[in-house]
Order: structure tokens, then C-alpha cells, then sequence
């Protein structure tokens, strides 16, 4: 047989000229650890961050590279500072891939505060519409997945995200991003990055129930979603974001 490796430009071609193959439309295979009386049906995940509690510790990141096995120098979810000068130029720059803290700095600032970042796991996602294979997948409880079975690694999805949440694996050679440890809470957990938040920064729950913490807070109180004009529905919801932050 011939061991020819395809090209991008190539895979493209091939796609164009065999329409059947974009029907192909991946189903969610039973996840590891799932509760075997899980209903998918009966849950629609959310998620928040209290942007005023963070205070760049990086125990969410640690605990994500933990607890998913994250390739070094790759996130899952990350920490971002925002440093506004006197002169109001924001500077903004992420935790050390390696240690997963911030360098010192110097200089004088008039506000400065950490935001937390992660798959928005959108309604309308970009990033499932662009894979050629559907290897990008909803949940029926509304959690965007990779099926890594079918997934190419070709870089579409990755290039198409709005938020910069997805990269692609180097080992596995397949898209990477945020789950929210769909492994635990389908089994009644919290994200890994939830339950080690220090200051209750993170906010993980059901949005078809209106009285989980999640449910209650957005009800409550005013927040905001990054980058609306997007049309992507995104059910990451944030509160106090400020005004710089992009």
C-alpha cells in the first residue's frame, strides 16, 4: 500500500469531491466514568466567573493539566492579567506554560485583575460547524466535545474559535480543549477547576435548574459573555468583566 501523506490542500480536494463523507456526523460514545444513570437529556451545563474573586493562583490550571492529563506548554483553561497603565495602555499576559505562574513586574498601574478563560461551550459554536469529519460535537446536556476517534487534527476547528480555546495535541495529533471534565459531572462532580478554586472564582451548574448556584447567580446578577457580537451563544457568563477585557 502507499504510505503518501496528504497534504491539507489535498485532504480538501478529496473532501469536495465526495460529498457523502461531510454527512458523516459523530455521536457522543459513552465517556469514561459516566454514571449509568446519567441522563444527558435532563441537564444543560453552564458555567461562570466572578471575575472580582480571581486572584491568579493558577490552582484551576494545575488542577486541569492534572486531572486531564494536559500536554505541557497547552491549556485547557488559562488565567489572563490585565495591567492598565497610567497612561491607560493595558498590557495582558498569561501564566508561564511551564509554571503556571506570572512573572514578577514592575511600574506603577492604575487597575490590575486576572480573568479566567475556557471553551465558552457555545450554542451556536463555530467550531463545530467548520470540521470536515464532525468530529466537533453538542452533547445532549450541552457540552461541546472532540470525538478523537474521527478527528483528523486538521487544524479548522482551531483556526475558527473565537476565544482561542482549542490547539491541537501533540501527541495524540488531535484537537485539545476544554470538556468540563465531562468525565466527572456526569457523575455528580464539579470540574476539576471548580472544586480547586480557592475563592469560589468559578461557578459550574444546571441551567435547566433554577435553583442551582448557577441558575440563581445569573438571575441575580448582571454579567456579560465574551465577544456577542460573534452570534455565537456562548454559556460561559461573566461578572464584573471590565471594559478592557477582550
Amino acid at each position: 500500500m502507499s504510505d503518501k501523506r496528504w497534504t491539507r490542500r489535498e485532504l480538501v480536494k478529496l473532501l469536495a469531491a465526495a460529498p457523502s463523507l461531510l454527512l458523516i456526523r459523530c455521536v457522543p460514545s459513552p465517556q469514561s466514568g459516566e454514571a449509568s444513570d446519567y441522563k444527558a437529556s435532563e441537564h444543560y451545563w453552564g458555567y461562570a466567573v466572578d471575575t472580582t474573586r480571581c486572584i491568579g493562583c493558577g490552582n484551576c490550571m494545575r488542577a486541569c493539566r492534572a486531572e486531564n492529563d494536559v500536554s505541557a506548554g497547552f491549556y485547557r483553561t488559562w488565567v489572563e492579567r490585565y495591567r492598565v497603565g497610567l497612561d491607560g495602555e493595558t498590557q495582558v499576559d498569561v501564566a508561564d506554560p511551564e509554571t503556571l505562574a506570572f512573572e514578577e513586574l514592575s511600574g506603577e498601574v492604575s487597575k490590575a485583575f486576572f480573568i479566567p478563560k475556557l471553551c465558552n461551550h457555545c450554542e451556536k459554536s463555530v467550531c463545530t460547524q467548520v470540521c470536515p469529519v464532525g468530529a466537533s460535537i453538542h452533547t445532549p446536556d450541552g457540552v461541546v466535545l472532540v470525538d478523537d476517534k474521527h478527528c483528523i487534527g486538521c487544524g479548522y476547528c482551531v483556526q475558527a474559535c473565537p476565544y482561542g480555546s482549542r490547539f491541537i495535541d501533540p501527541h495524540t495529533h488531535t484537537a485539545g480543549k476544554c470538556t468540563l471534565c465531562y468525565h466527572r459531572i456526569t457523575k455528580g462532580e464539579e470540574p476539576a477547576c471548580v472544586a480547586m478554586c480557592p475563592t469560589g472564582a468559578r461557578i459550574f451548574g444546571d441551567l435547566n435548574d433554577p435553583r442551582s448556584k448557577l441558575s440563581t447567580i445569573l438571575r441575580q446578577n448582571r454579567y456579560r459573555v465574551l465577544r456577542p457580537e460573534m452570534g455565537t451563544h456562548p454559556k460561559c457568563y461573566y461578572q464584573g468583566l471590565d471594559r478592557e477585557v477582550v
